[in-house]
């Protein structure tokens, strides 16, 4: 089951479960829309795979599968230069 990470992994920006710009690679990275097309030319920064767009988990699933509240910062150089880290 997908975990359904709450953050984008390079800017920070939230991504609710309900989140439609919320992008995930087969590891289930998760990135927002903007950072994917802006920033990381599409490729996942952790394993260079391709990003899809993450399904979206109905409130009643939700109740029974809650997404993570667990955030992951990506620390690679391009996140860092977004988030304004560099």
């Amino acid at each position: 089951m997908l975990l359904l990470k709450p953050n984008c992994e390079c800017c920070d920006k939230d991504l609710p479960p309900s989140a439609r710009d919320a992008r995930i690679c087969s590891y289930e990275c998760t990135f927002c829309t903007n950072c994917v097309e802006n920033y990381l030319d599409g490729a996942c920064p952790n394993c260079g795979g391709n990003f899809v767009p993450r399904p979206i988990r109905s409130r009643e699933n939700l109740m029974n599968s809650p997404a993570s509240d667990r955030r992951v910062i990506g620390q690679q150089a391009v996140c860092l230069a977004v988030r304004g880290q560099s």
